[in-house]
């Protein structure tokens, strides 16, 4: 972990690592509004950080000068940032990690994350991603749990990622740690397309209620649920000033509601049981 630069090296209580990074696999901002957003009201406490230097292209991925006091000009550079906290109404703790996805070396940046991880005894690893989809704005986010470990998807109630093609961080992140023996799972927000320049809090805060059902830590959402009613009314007008695209929506929206007809939606169970069946797992794990 020649790259982690640490503050403090926390003792943490059975820690959950929740995980997002801008880029590629985070339309719309959603997934990392969504970590930071419960980075911020769990107060969690920075205490590492991975040196930028080895894993981006500055010129892709540009620092910012900063005005200090509105004289010193400093120079910000984009870091992956550890925090962590107590996980409120639980037994547990938990990590957000919160970054850019890297242009470069990404085998030598995910055993920095998988390193840490080990280090600080996670048990089980959340990441969160969002996707664009034909999905219309005016219908729920639909949010899908996948994991790779077969056991992990029937004990958390997941489904098995069967995606083949081009992947991002958060796909070279799970192999590695399922390589690393360390149960990983992905939380992934649908966008709609047709907005996908403009920042989803809907999808954002489905993939905060989804999280913290998973984990049985609700945190208060009233100011993401008055953003997200703001984003509906602010689409929705630019919506009806086209004809052709109030007739894709609709259209979009009879195949969303065929798909609820049809679909299950995906069972998310709860922060204890999930503890319950984490404890299980590892030590069916560890008697292989």
């Amino acid at each position: 972990m020649q790259h982690v630069r640490w503050q403090d090296r926390p003792q943490l209580r059975r820690p959950v690592l929740v995980a997002a990074f801008e880029g590629w696999n985070d339309a719309a901002d959603a997934a990392s509004t969504a970590a930071r957003y419960l980075r911020d009201r769990w107060s969690a406490r920075p205490f590492a950080s991975i040196d930028p230097e080895e894993f981006y292209d500055f010129t892709a991925t540009r620092p910012q000068v900063r005005l200090s006091q509105g004289i010193t000009r400093r120079i910000e550079w984009p870091e992956t940032e550890l925090s962590y906290a107590a996980l409120p109404g639980t037994s547990r703790d938990v990590v957000v990690l919160l970054g850019h996805e890297p242009q470069l070396k990404w085998r030598t940046f995910t055993e920095q994350v998988v390193g840490v991880a080990k280090e600080l005894g996670v048990e089980l690893v959340v990441i969160l991603g969002a996707l664009l989809a034909d999905v219309p704005h005016t219908r729920p986010v639909r949010v899908t749990g996948t994991a790779a470990d077969g056991e992990l998807v029937r004990r958390l109630g997941l489904g098995k990622s069967t995606y083949e093609g081009p992947t991002g961080i958060v796909g070279v992140l799970h192999e590695a740690f399922s390589r690393a023996h360390l149960p990983s799972a992905s939380l992934w927000a649908a966008v709609p397309h047709y907005v996908a320049s403009t920042p989803s809090p809907k999808a954002s805060l489905a993939l905060v209620e989804r999280a913290t059902d998973l984990l049985s830590s609700r945190v208060a959402t009233a100011d993401l649920e008055l953003a997200v009613a703001d984003y509906e009314r602010q689409v929705s007008e630019v919506v009806a000033a086209d004809e052709d695209v109030i007739a894709y929506v609709r259209r979009l929206e009879l195949s969303a509601d065929d798909d609820d007809d049809d679909v299950p939606d995906l069972e998310i169970v709860s922060g204890d049981a999930l503890a319950d069946e984490l404890e299980r797992y590892l030590r069916d794990q560890g008697n292989d």
